[in-house]
């Protein structure tokens, strides 16, 4: 495959994730509002439903789990680089390489297996809230389990090929 195939795919994998992770942003919003609301409810007017404020938990966790892959093509995930910040842009490329394959897609291939008898079973009994008056969709956020890890590896596979391509490009390693 050459460079610029590589680089093709990457890019459109990498729209996967923009889209989702600025869908997810929103959430981040939505979060503040309810979350504002809940609040003002309470403590002024004394009211409040448990529904009301499991959305939050549910907005809460749809956010992390639908914007990890965009924080990952954004690189905005704990990184120690002591190193690497000092490397040239083809080492850069290797070791992305290498961590994506030997690291991100064995992890999230092991959790999207060990999820699925979780988000299945989950499934299966229409799972909803435990307390009375809460969300019914305890299944649909479950869902979002596999849902994350599929996005995951879908970046990873987008930055295992731009790192391709970066280690297959003819430019002088600076």
């Amino acid at each position: 495959m050459s460079e610029s195939a590589l680089k093709s795919l990457s890019l459109r994998l990498d729209r996967i994730a923009e889209l989702v992770g600025n869908a997810a942003a929103w959430m981040a919003l939505a979060l503040v509002l309810v979350t504002f609301t809940v609040v003002m409810l309470r403590y002024l007017f004394q009211l409040g439903w448990i529904a009301m404020q499991e959305s939050i938990l549910y907005l809460h966790a749809s956010l992390f789990l639908l914007g990890a892959a965009y924080t990952l093509k954004k690189e905005g995930h704990v990184r120690v680089d002591i190193f690497y910040r000092g490397f040239s842009a083809k080492r850069k490329a290797l070791v992305d390489l290498l961590g994506s394959l030997l690291l991100l897609l064995p992890v999230c291939s092991f959790l999207l297996w060990a999820s699925w008898d979780y988000v299945t079973i989950a499934w299966s009994i229409h799972e909803g809230s435990q307390e009375a008056g809460g969300l019914p969709y305890v299944y649909l956020l479950k869902t979002l389990i596999p849902v994350a890890v599929l996005l995951l590896i879908l970046q990873g596979i987008s930055q295992a090929l731009s790192s391709l391509s970066t280690l297959a490009s003819d430019k002088s390693d600076n």
